[in-house]
């Protein structure tokens, strides 16, 4: 089966090289009966993978079970997995078949396998390694002829150093490794995956079909998915059952996009692959994502209390809470570093538009005046350009030291004779507008 057949027939959507990659793998390692290793981050599509390397498996016509060992309790694991006797435990009525005699002659899938306790981990390597097994509270042993495809969403070699992670499981479930990439790998995925989602949920809840501005498909590009598929695919929902119109539009889907709203972030910070995020770099999203979840509960909170007749006030974060998030995101936060100095004869300084007719830009700079600013900024003010306020001058002599210096917040703050902290105050005022 080629790969286009196989993404017709499991519904697996996409074209990029990194989809392809894993797809080619997939056709590989699904005929010999070998124990797969799937990774990857939660909502990647771990469980549709493990579908298709069973349903191009010899067990194709034999059952796949499905199991996700962190939503079962750490006491009836082992009983869910291998059965239970009648009386082996409390409640034990009757005998309990396991999942691994359900599976007889076909797949198990543990999913989420990071989870499961170390005494559980001990009897399924057993087995992994001969096919024998005996249910809880039991003597006889049994033979279960299954094939085990496993998942998880951690690391399970670092799980391995912990010691939360049997060394020998890890190395027998790791026979074939599948490392399903985030979506944020996969851009040029992110558009067709929404349209087909846009085109399902409008099936489903019987709604016009909409179609994806421009606007909108370069929002949902440059976002970084946290979520994954899994994210875009409730924010697709959403947006077919909350259209007003018969087009999604960027201002209708930032509301549904984690750390759009607060700012500085995930919608235009490109991510780094997985394994080359930094600890801080984790850290620093987190609480732009915490920053952005605040302010989206305050502004329903504050909707609720005005149709209640209740003080907008009420509703008002501590300032202390508001400035320990400030400071711990100011700390989280680490500038690229600075490039080399700009040819001052490529620099060109920018103000923003007032006014319709106001022109873009100075034009370049000429003697020894500072980079990327004209030398007689009061003559080309009297040339016609409408004066700024205060507030619009500032706007932009932030903007232009941001860019010039690449982002990089100490240089701009010592080139504009303020402090890091009160450039800090205000980029966040400059985002909130």
């Amino acid at each position: 089966m080629d790969r286009q057949a196989l993404q017709e027939r499991f519904g697996i959507l996409g074209d990029s090289p990194a989809l392809r990659r894993v797809l080619d793998r997939v056709r590989q390692v699904a005929p010999p009966d070998i124990t797969v290793l799937l990774e990857g981050e939660s909502g990647v599509g771990k469980e549709l993978v493990a579908t298709a390397v069973h349903g191009l498996s010899a067990r194709r016509h034999k059952r796949l079970v499905v199991v996700n060992c962190g939503a079962i309790p750490e006491g009836l694991i082992e009983s869910e997995l291998f059965g239970a006797e009648k009386g082996a435990y409390t409640g034990a009525v009757e005998r309990r078949t396991g999942y691994f005699e359900e599976a007889d002659g076909g797949t198990l899938f543990l999913d989420e396998i990071g989870e499961m306790p170390l005494q559980a981990q001990v009897r399924l390597l057993r087995v992994l390694e001969s096919g024998q097994f005996s249910r809880v509270g039991g003597t006889a042993t049994l033979h279960a002829d299954v094939r085990v495809i496993a998942a998880t969403n951690k690391d399970l070699a670092a799980e391995v150093g912990a010691g939360r992670f049997r060394e020998d499981l890890y190395y027998r479930l790791s026979a074939v490794v599948l490392r399903i990439p985030p979506l944020r790998e996969r851009r040029d995925d992110v558009v067709p995956l929404f349209e087909a989602f846009l085109a399902r949920f409008s099936r489903q809840y019987d709604a016009p079909h909409l179609a994806v501005t421009p606007e909108a498909a370069a929002l949902l590009r440059g976002y970084a998915w946290p979520g994954n598929v899994r994210e875009l695919r409730n924010v697709a929902e959403q947006a077919v059952v909350l259209s007003e119109s018969g087009a999604v539009a960027a201002d209708s889907l930032r509301p549904h996009l984690r750390g759009v709203s607060a700012g500085l972030a995930l919608a235009r910070r490109e991510a780094p692959p997985a394994g080359d995020v930094g600890e801080r770099e984790l850290v620093y999203r987190a609480l732009l994502e915490l920053r952005a979840e605040m302010q989206e509960v305050r502004a329903a909170l504050r909707s609720l209390g005005a149709r209640g007749g209740l003080p907008d006030g009420l509703f008002a974060a501590p300032p202390d809470l508001d400035d320990a998030l400030d400071d711990a995101l100011e700390v989280a936060y680490e500038p690229p570093p600075a490039p080399p100095p700009p040819d001052a004869a490529d620099t060109v300084f920018e103000f923003e538009d007032y006014t319709d007719d106001a022109p873009a830009d100075y034009g370049a700079p000429e003697g020894d005046g500072a980079a990327g600013l004209p030398d007689d900024l009061e003559g080309a003010l009297a040339t016609g350009l409408p004066l700024p306020t205060m507030e619009e001058a500032e706007a932009a002599l932030i903007r232009e030291g941001l860019r010039r210096f690449d982002g990089n917040r100490r240089q701009t703050a010592e080139a504009l004779g303020i402090s890091e902290r009160t450039l800090y105050r205000k980029i966040k005022d400059l985002e909130a507008e």
